[in-house]
């Protein structure tokens, strides 16, 4: 808290030397962006392994495409938005957001698209200093060719840890919680528009009951930053709205004895439990208004 407040202060002595000169909303977001944040007492280790356990949000696009539902570009946000993003903050929120987009046109084999999308990913990873992170070649070569898929998923996991390890090392771990929680947004976001478009299909709202426990996850990562990123405090409290909502879904676990396999000549275990989602539609309903309105306060 003493880097933000020391921050602001500096902020305040700025602007106070051209009483007559009022800071535009671009000038003030330029000067917080270079305040410093202070990191949270948090191992490294801890944060990481609750990242892991979130999935990929191109997991949640395959599941769309398996469940034969039609592309539909109007679930996405326009690349053109990009302008609109004017602090690291709102730019890391972006680029998570834009990832899942990128994935989902990839899933539907929708290349022209994806090439848009590419190209708002680079402008907004140079912009957070961690460009270097893109091989726009090797993803654009992937990214328009839908037999690359597993491909892609290991290239696009393998970066977002490595970015994850650089912004730690940087002390701008935020903004690496940022891009995580815009994908898992967006991808839960498209989720839910597809499912109300589709009130038959039984498997998509139960994705959506399914990202309860990745909900306690998002919240838990964004808690460790709303003593020190004023912005992300926001963000959390927009999120504990929606946690809430979740809450009222009870997910049981059924266990039932694992198994032992041999797969390529390995022993493995199989685990044989399962989960049952005990859920409303008026539940959905609420998750899906709380999502919406989430979502469009980022992009625009």
């Amino acid at each position: 808290m003493k880097n933000i407040f020391l921050g602001l202060i500096g902020i305040a002595i700025l602007f106070s030397c051209d009483s007559k000169k009022k800071p535009s909303a671009d000038e003030i977001s330029g000067v917080l962006d270079s305040v410093k944040i202070e990191e949270p007492a948090i191992s490294e280790d801890v944060i990481a392994d609750i990242i892991q356990q979130i999935p990929s949000p191109l997991e949640i696009s395959t599941l769309l495409k398996e469940a034969e539902t039609k592309y539909d570009k109007s679930h996405l946000n326009d690349p053109e938005n990009i302008s609109n993003y004017n602090s690291n903050f709102k730019k890391a929120l972006a680029l998570g957001i834009y990832g899942t987009d990128l994935g989902y046109t990839n899933i539907y084999g929708q290349n022209q698209d994806a090439l848009f999308y590419l190209n708002s990913i680079k402008s907004l990873a140079d912009d957070l200093s961690i460009g270097q992170f893109f091989d726009i070649g090797t993803i654009k070569r992937l990214a328009t060719n839908s037999k690359n898929l597993d491909s892609l998923l290991l290239i696009t996991t393998k970066n977002f840890n490595s970015i994850n390890k650089y912004l730690q090392d940087q002390k701008r771990s935020n903004l690496s919680i940022l891009l995580l929680s815009g994908g898992w947004l967006e991808a839960l976001y498209i989720v839910s528009k597809v499912s109300e478009k589709n009130p038959g299909n039984e498997q998509l709202k139960e994705t959506i009951g399914e990202q309860k426990i990745i909900m306690d996850n998002v919240a838990l990562l964004l808690s460790f930053y709303v003593e020190s990123d004023p912005n992300i405090r926001d963000l959390a409290n927009r999120f504990s709205k929606l946690q809430e909502e979740f809450n009222k879904i009870e997910i049981k676990t059924v266990y039932r004895e694992p198994t032992y396999e041999v797969v390529d000549g390995m022993l493995v275990v199989k685990d044989n439990s399962t989960s049952e989602i005990i859920m409303t539609d008026e539940n959905i309903e609420s998750i899906r208004t709380m999502v919406y309105e989430i979502r469009n306060n980022i992009i625009n």
